[in-house]
């Protein structure tokens, strides 16, 4: 038995998320199928984060264990013939030791927002960005978001179905930048609650539009209620774009 680390990009459009439900196809069905279409095991493929349904990766990081002894590169080739059509790529793929583990074995995690601020329509950002219409003023958000940064309760942040045991994270960094009319919201900690990084950014889009300011955030996190915050900003803006390990 060999433990495979494969890095992942995938458009969450089509999928339910990562996670296997009943409702839809999912990212991990997709890779669990196609496992299965190239060595006939039937597996479960661990993923670093539960990305929801219209949340993007492109560098999502999972394990699966195979009985079948095949080199690396093979096993990527060959999962990424089966995917297709599918909009998942394995970008890599590793064999890793038996105390490897994709989730637990994280000590970052890296997401990214992206939020086009124009009037006009997306085209070739259809599903991939959020659409903001009226300015936003990026340095201000910034501003109001350093007071997330650090360790805090985070239940006004929390989604009603997370499933953390705790709502208290270390934020590592959230930082806001604009170039032209893109502006990128850039985030890092362990490990996030549910929902937690669309609400921080549902919420900056406030400060953005100067409905909110520094202070409002700062009484939205200590508030520790849900319904203090901000709206969740759409999924199809979210990406994860990397998880780090020792």
């Amino acid at each position: 038995m060999t433990r495979y680390k494969l890095i992942l990009e995938y458009d969450g459009g089509d999928f339910v998320g990562w996670q296997r439900q009943t409702n839809g196809r999912s990212v991990q069905a997709a890779i669990e199928d196609a496992v299965f279409a190239f060595c006939g095991e039937r597996v479960t493929v661990q993923g670093a984060g539960r990305t929801d349904s219209g949340v993007h990766a492109v560098g999502q990081a999972a394990h699966v264990d195979l009985a079948r002894d095949a080199q690396p590169d093979t096993v990527m080739a060959a999962l990424n013939q089966h995917l297709k059509p599918a909009p998942v790529a394995v970008l890599s793929c590793q064999a890793m030791d038996d105390d490897f583990h994709a989730r637990f074995s994280a000590t970052a995690r890296h997401y990214v927002y992206r939020i086009v601020n124009r009037r006009a329509p997306l085209t070739v950002d259809r599903g991939r960005a959020w659409r903001v219409g009226k300015p936003l003023d990026a340095a201000a958000m910034h501003a109001a978001a350093q007071v997330l940064v650090g360790h805090h309760d985070f239940s006004s942040f929390r989604a009603a179905e997370c499933q953390a045991k705790s709502p208290i994270k270390t934020l590592d960094r959230l930082g806001v930048s604009r170039q032209g009319d893109r502006i990128t919201v850039e985030t890092s900690a362990r490990s996030f609650l549910h929902h937690q990084v669309r609400a921080m950014v549902g919420t900056l889009k406030l400060v953005g539009e100067g409905k909110w300011d520094t202070a409002d955030v700062t009484a939205a996190l200590v508030a520790r209620d849900r319904s203090a915050a901000g709206p969740n900003a759409p999924a199809e803006g979210l990406y994860l774009t990397r998880v780090d390990y020792d």
